[in-house]
């Protein structure tokens, strides 16, 4: 049996951005349904995080998320199973009032806010639903007492990248699943493995400090125990180069596909500019496309004397930079907490309504 997983989709997100709203509904319209079809995968199970906001659900995101995902499932007589990520619940201490019981009426979704046995076309597999004060105790006894071989859960374990370059130093301990052949979890973004213990991953980019990381789902089969990774090719965040010495007018007008990004976040990086009409052009090609946000890296009074890496330095995203100064502190304070501390005021902050 192939089975289709899927974690923090975080319908939503963006603050109910229907610039993000429209980028991954071109993932889920041409990359995830339709590889499900072409391979009769007809289970679906999501890994936690299905909706972004803990404590309520605008009405259009709510729309656009049955629409493009959960009447899609039924239409094409998907199962999806599915279990509770820390997002999906208003209160930080009880997985009891969730996302899934209230929004789902379909006979072929299920969902777990408590950890169970599934038994998966005769493979037997341990789901773990988001570990809290309330339920430690039992998830505990459960890992302990399960004799599936295989742990599908939404986990916050140490020693994990949360972002691309940024590890978690707080959370449980790996070892607590070593009994297990094969981790499955939700919750960090960042695809990463380790040892038997693999996370999977927002399949979409949806900060600044998700540039030029790898996202997408993944399928596991049941009978040989195999995971395989389907990349996501649909982009949110842009940096384009500027370097008006190393290629021409024509090359930048006509062989650059603008229409690339529309509904996108660009970054323009000015490395070397000796010609202002050609950049006005680009620029120009670059606003009709639509883009969500153009930003522009450069200081025309200083560029002589800024070195190329300081110019790259100022495209980073916020987290890298708050980062870096982190780490150039002198400070008796440890240093990976307050880096783990900036990571989650920076992630809050991304989800607060203006």
């Amino acid at each position: 049996m192939i089975i289709a997983l899927i974690t923090d989709t975080h319908f939503g997100g963006k603050s109910d951005s229907k610039v993000f709203m429209n980028y991954i509904e071109k993932f889920y319209a041409n990359v995830f349904f339709p590889y499900l079809e072409k391979h009769n995968i007809q289970t679906i199970v999501h890994l936690g995080d299905i909706v972004d906001r803990r404590k309520f659900i605008n009405y259009v995101t709510l729309h656009d998320f049955k629409r493009i995902f959960v009447n899609r499932c039924a239409e094409n007589d998907k199962e999806l199973i599915g279990i509770v990520g820390n997002h999906d619940i208003p209160y930080r201490n009880t997985n009891e009032v969730n996302a899934m019981n209230e929004l789902f009426n379909h006979s072929n979704v299920t969902f777990f806010d408590s950890p169970t046995e599934y038994d998966f076309d005769g493979c037997k597999i341990a789901l773990l639903p988001w570990i809290n004060n309330t339920n430690y105790a039992e998830s505990m006894e459960f890992v302990k007492n399960t004799s599936a071989h295989i742990l599908f859960g939404h986990l916050d374990l140490a020693g994990f990248e949360m972002h691309m370059g940024m590890k978690s130093y707080d959370g449980m301990q790996p070892e607590l699943f070593s009994k297990f052949d094969m981790v499955c979890s939700g919750h960090f973004h960042h695809k990463s493995s380790s040892g038997n213990i693999h996370y999977l991953g927002c399949p979409y980019e949806m900060f600044w400090n998700d540039y030029n990381d790898q996202r997408g789902f993944h399928v596991f089969d049941t009978e040989k125990r195999e995971l395989t990774f389907i990349q996501n090719p649909y982009r949110l965040f842009h940096k384009l180069w500027y370097n008006d010495t190393d290629k021409n007018f024509e090359e930048y007008t006509n062989h650059f596909n603008y229409e690339d990004y529309k509904d996108t976040y660009v970054k323009v990086i000015v490395q070397n500019k000796t010609n202002p009409y050609l950049f006005d052009v680009i620029l120009d090609n670059l606003y009709k496309a639509n883009p969500a946000h153009i930003s522009i890296v450069e200081d025309n009074k200083n560029m002589d004397q800024q070195s190329e890496e300081e110019i790259i330095s100022e495209a980073e995203d916020t987290l890298t930079s708050l980062y870096k100064y982190v780490d150039n502190m002198k400070t008796n304070v440890d240093k990976n907490r307050l880096n783990q501390l900036f990571a989650d005021l920076y992630t809050e902050a991304q989800n607060v309504e203006l």
